[in-house]
């Protein structure tokens, strides 16, 4: 956020409101929107419940749990069917930000026309085998989780018992294969730089 603000542009803001006590309460919202940037880009209005539960969703279904569960999957099938390590990094993961960068930029839409038309009918013959409509029935429940409360229930109970839970799972997916061969990929890529604030092989947080 910072880096776009300095660069003269913004990041999309989402604002609410959830009491307005003193009537002012939407234009000290949209005022901070505009502090940072956000109204450089857009501002999107929201209510607390509606985020909460959407950003949640959308970390745990698609961006984080989905994305990284996928490319897992994905990196495990083409090594057991015998390819290098290191080419089903590429395949599954590197290959990932060029993909999310034109969607980002356009949309699916100009995703698919980026691409070559093997990939584009691929997209759409193969992709439905994988996603399947179980696929969304388990983003279903996901969701409803969310909405009932449950995984809040189950992540303030581990946080309260010392996240043991929390991580184990953590330590489990830092030794997936993935990470060895992306770590070793990366150490050769001096124009990939690692955030200073993340030091990769190292679960300390």
């Amino acid at each position: 956020m910072r880096r776009e603000f300095e660069a003269g542009r913004g990041i999309p803001d989402i604002i609410a409101v959830e009491q307005d006590a003193t009537g002012a309460a939407w234009d000290l919202a949209k005022s901070y929107a505009k502090a940072i940037g956000g109204t450089r880009a857009g501002v999107i209005k929201t209510t607390f419940t509606e985020e909460t539960e959407t950003d949640l969703f959308g970390e745990q279904s698609v961006l984080c749990g989905g994305v990284s569960q996928l490319v897992q999957y994905g990196f495990e099938t083409l090594t057991e069917a015998g390819y290098q390590p290191q080419i089903a990094y590429f395949e599954v993961l590197h290959e990932l930000k060029l993909i999310v960068d034109l969607m980002w930029e356009g949309g699916i839409a100009k995703q698919r026309w980026s691409v070559s038309d093997t990939a584009e009918y691929g997209d759409y013959v193969s992709g439905p085998r994988v996603i399947t409509p179980e696929v969304k029935e388990n983003m279903q429940a996901v969701l409803a989780d969310i909405q009932s409360g449950a995984f809040a229930k189950r992540f303030i109970d581990d946080q309260d018992n010392g996240g043991e839970e929390f991580k184990a799972l953590r330590a489990k997916a830092e030794q997936h294969p993935i990470e060895a061969v992306g770590r070793e990929l990366r150490s050769l890529f001096a124009w990939q730089q690692t955030d200073e604030d993340y030091v990769e092989g190292s679960a300390a947080r």
